[in-house]
């Protein structure tokens, strides 16, 4: 199986390797799919199958922690995923990428590119039901959600992770709130897919998410980027992401799907796929 190796610095100054699992899937333009909290590179399954049909070469990676990945103890915070990320387009000399982060993933995008891509190996991204630009509330964002929302999640993750996820994904398909139904084994298989990581991953990936802000991050970015949102996601609502995520990069594309929830790659998977596909091949 390929992997990549890159390095985590402990607390106490020690280097550990870090092997982070890839899947490379098709030729022509590379695209990095970057998955979200708490799931892994299968959750772009359906992606997988279809954009290798238009000339675009797929990479989808399980981020440390989670899927097939190295479990280290340490190293779950956005400037760790950044360089874990940039370690794989070097590693496979990737250039002309486009990037596309869902959920968490949206913040490796924006803390890459503001960070690494001097070197402008990134001509595209796209933000897809993203945490950015600041979803804690703090005195200079008000509208963010209390850091007691996301103490609840850590505790439930503690107490039993299995049944919190369980409802978790009926929340993140909207499953009984909208015309998109989930069947009960795709459930079942996204519970699966999440239970496949370390604990602890979830839940410092959980408390990186929630509590790191991008708003730095995105007026560095000076590429083209697509913003893609569901206006009923209840797992991270459009009026504290994406919403505020644009007026950061007011020249980028921003398209809301009006009846979608938060796992809109899988809901509204046709439209999805064609989307980023002419995002990408434009």
């Amino acid at each position: 199986m390929p992997f990549i190796t890159t390095n985590s610095v402990s607390l106490s100054g020690s280097s550990e390797e870090v092997n982070i699992f890839y899947q490379d899937t098709g030729r022509g333009k590379p695209v990095i799919l970057i998955h979200g909290w708490p799931l892994s590179h299968a959750m772009w399954e359906y992606q997988l199958n279809e954009l290798p049909k238009h000339n675009i070469r797929v990479i989808a990676y399980d981020r440390r922690g989670f899927g097939m990945s190295s479990r280290p103890w340490e190293g779950y915070d956005y400037d760790t995923f950044a360089s874990d990320l940039k370690a794989l387009i070097e590693t496979l000399e990737l250039t002309d990428v486009t990037l596309v982060g869902f959920s968490m993933g949206g913040g490796e995008v924006a803390r890459y590119l503001s960070k690494y891509n001097e070197d402008g190996r990134v001509s595209k991204a796209i933000l897809v039901s993203a945490v950015t630009p600041f979803l804690l509330e703090t005195n200079d964002n008000p509208t963010g959600m209390p850091q007691d929302v996301f103490e609840n999640i850590k505790v439930q993750l503690e107490q039993d992770r299995a049944h919190f996820l369980a409802n978790f994904g009926k929340t993140f398909f909207g499953v009984n709130i909208f015309n998109h139904p989930v069947s009960d084994e795709h459930l079942q298989h996204t519970l699966n897919m999440a239970m496949n990581s370390a604990g602890y991953a979830a839940i410092k990936s959980m408390q990186a998410w929630s509590t790191t802000d991008f708003r730095k991050d995105l007026p560095a970015i000076k590429i083209p980027i697509l913003v893609i949102h569901g206006k009923d996601d209840e797992t991270v609502p459009i009026d504290i992401s994406a919403e505020e995520t644009v007026k950061y990069i007011p020249d980028s594309e921003y398209l809301i799907y009006d009846d979608a929830p938060h796992g809109l790659f899988y809901t509204h998977m046709q439209k999805f796929n064609e989307d980023i596909i002419r995002f990408i091949n434009s």
